[in-house]
């Protein structure tokens, strides 16, 4: 008999993307079939129906709800597009059980392929996190050093896939210095909760390659621009080998108006989804 192997899993959000979070924690049960999950929800708006749903529809997952007093975040700044919801993978370590020494944060909108074990699994070092970019040009990556005083060789990464070395993070975390660099920046941040990380933890981020592990439709674009015609990635390429889909920005398979190539696998991964019968 195979043996099963054990994830821990954090997720945030608020209610509106509970549906969207139902795809991703489904294709993340379908993605290896002998995990077992401990999935901790942070939030502060799910109602105990909406935990009855997932514990019915999500197999071989147990669920945490995890409330973090908004009063502890009353000084970021948020937005529609950047809710408080979104600081709360920033002080993860703080607020989850001092028993686990690592977990993998998802965000909701984003499918999984394959397995994660490897991800899981993965060396930090004496790194803090483990994430991938969501885009690499050049001037992308300039904007990014001018704006935030980045260092040459620092590659702004993408929060929305992360490992978190929560046993380091305890002990080196200083929750001040979080709270003063908002103060102190919040006219400034464009993506607040991942120009924080990128700041304060430059250097203590182990690179992930975002063709497998963070791949969004406008980096496979970007990929594909600056490839001869035979090296090119299509949607073959991706069902083989990426393991995480992120479809981060305003570009969205569910939403009216998306464009792009890979809301196929999206859709692919919704439907899959059993009703509350069905499961």
């Amino acid at each position: 008999m195979p043996q099963m192997f054990s994830y821990n899993v954090l997720v945030t959000l608020d209610r509106n993307y509970l549906s969207v979070l139902t795809t991703m924690l489904y294709s993340l049960s379908q993605s290896d079939p002998n995990g077992v999950f401990t999935v901790y929800v942070a939030h502060d708006s799910l109602t105990d129906e909406d935990f009855l749903r997932l514990n019915t529809v999500i197999p071989r997952t147990e669920f945490v709800n995890v409330r973090v007093p908004q009063e502890s975040l009353a000084d970021a700044p948020i937005s529609d597009r950047y809710p408080r919801e979104m600081y709360y993978r920033l002080f993860a370590a703080q607020y989850l059980p001092e028993q686990l020494d690592r977990i993998l944060y998802l965000d909701p909108d984003l499918v999984v392929l394959h397995s994660l074990r490897e991800l899981y699994q993965i060396d930090f070092g004496t790194c803090l996190f483990a994430a991938a970019s969501h885009i690499e040009s050049r001037s992308f990556r300039r904007f990014n050093q001018r704006r935030l005083h980045l260092g040459e060789q620092d590659r702004y990464i993408n929060s929305g896939v992360m490992m978190m070395n929560l046993g380091l993070l305890r002990t080196e975390q200083d929750p001040q210095q979080i709270f003063r660099f908002i103060r102190q920046h919040r006219r400034t941040l464009l993506l607040p909760d991942q120009d924080v990380l990128n700041v304060l933890y430059a250097g203590r981020i182990r690179f992930l390659d975002p063709l497998i592990y963070n791949l969004g439709d406008k980096y496979l674009r970007l990929h594909n621009l600056h490839q001869p015609r035979g090296k090119k990635l299509d949607l073959d390429w991706v069902r083989q080998h990426t393991a995480i889909v992120h479809f981060y920005g305003r570009n969205k398979p569910w939403k009216d108006g998306y464009r792009g190539r890979l809301g196929r696998l999206y859709q692919e991964a919704a439907a899959a989804v059993p009703s509350e019968e069905q499961a």
